[in-house]
């Protein structure tokens, strides 16, 4: 159970900085292009992570044994995987946000937590009764929380749609990898994976240092706590939750998103948004409860399984 709340806090606090990083991102990118402001920060990650790794290893390793580490396979196998997985995710959603309104894209991009228990069906792994029951609520908490409307679909749409599908199985391949790897180390491979990926696309973009100056410091944030350090805690969350809880709990960025939009931008909240955050809310609490699905028969049983 401690176990539980330790995952569940951590994707949480993982989903606050994601939702406070939106305003770092929002002043970041009046000034920079978006791969050039995705490469930096994901190197800046890169660094934070590499430094954090080594320190809390030096101790009991020393500097080689720590260094050493790095030189497992399975970790730049998975870091590989995961960090291509993210790249087009995160790729095709800011090409969606050129396109669509940025409610809409929030609405699109997080259809991952209906398409997580879709995907792990079909690979096995089974919700929990808590967690594909609080689905609805929190569908229809976003649908409030982001005022979509839906009388025109467009390429955009269709960006967000195949870039949910590329998070839900991110959060999968999380799932799968985060027990048997460290998850710093997994997370850096990750950003330096994102940062090689998006570095030919910055090319094209006009690069002016004097700009990457003025954007320091929503680049620092970015870079270190979004990229770094909750994505840290995104590998360390779902070793202790299952795949479509962890869904549920990241889905909470697009509400913090809103909350410290009127916190800190002063931007308004009406009633339908805030009902939408108070779904959402509803729904995380629903998935934590200890539902469980009617009693199969061992037949049954042993079908689902096989």
């Amino acid at each position: 159970m401690k176990q539980k709340s330790l995952g569940c806090a951590s994707l949480i606090l993982c989903t606050i900085i994601w939702g406070s990083s939106f305003i770092a991102q929002s002043v970041g990118m009046e000034r920079l292009g978006p791969f050039t402001f995705q490469t930096i920060r994901c190197l800046l990650a890169v660094l934070f992570l590499f430094l954090c790794a080594t320190i809390f290893d030096i101790k009991q390793e020393g500097l080689l044994g720590s260094l050493a580490k790095w030189k497992n396979p399975l970790l730049i196998k998975n870091g590989l995987f995961c960090g291509g997985v993210l790249f087009i995710a995160s790729s095709l959603q800011q090409i969606g946000l050129v396109y669509t309104d940025a409610g809409k894209a929030g609405f699109l991009t997080s259809l991952y937590i209906i398409l997580v228990p879709l995907i792990g069906l079909s690979i096995g792994k089974r919700p929990t009764a808590a967690a594909l029951t609080s689905v609805v609520p929190a569908l229809v908490g976003l649908v409030l929380l982001s005022g979509i409307g839906f009388s025109s679909v467009n390429i955009g749409d269709l960006f967000l749609m195949i870039g949910a599908v590329g998070f839900a199985v991110h959060i999968l391949l999380i799932d799968h990898t985060a027990g048997a790897l460290d998850g710093l180390r997994l997370s850096c491979v990750q950003c330096l994976v994102i940062a090689a990926l998006s570095l030919p696309f910055l090319l094209t973009e006009n690069v002016c240092f004097q700009d990457i100056w003025f954007c320091r410091l929503p680049l620092i944030f970015s870079g270190v706590f979004s990229m770094g350090f909750a994505y840290a805690l995104q590998i360390v969350g779902q070793k202790y939750v299952e795949p479509t809880a962890a869904s549920l709990l990241l889905s909470l960025e697009s509400v913090f998103a809103a909350l410290g939009g009127w916190l800190v931008l002063h931007e308004r909240m009406n009633g339908r948004e805030l009902i939408g955050c108070a779904l959402m809310f509803f729904a995380v609490i629903l998935s934590q409860l200890p539902l469980r699905f009617p009693r199969l028969s061992a037949a049954a049983d042993e079908e689902i399984s096989a």
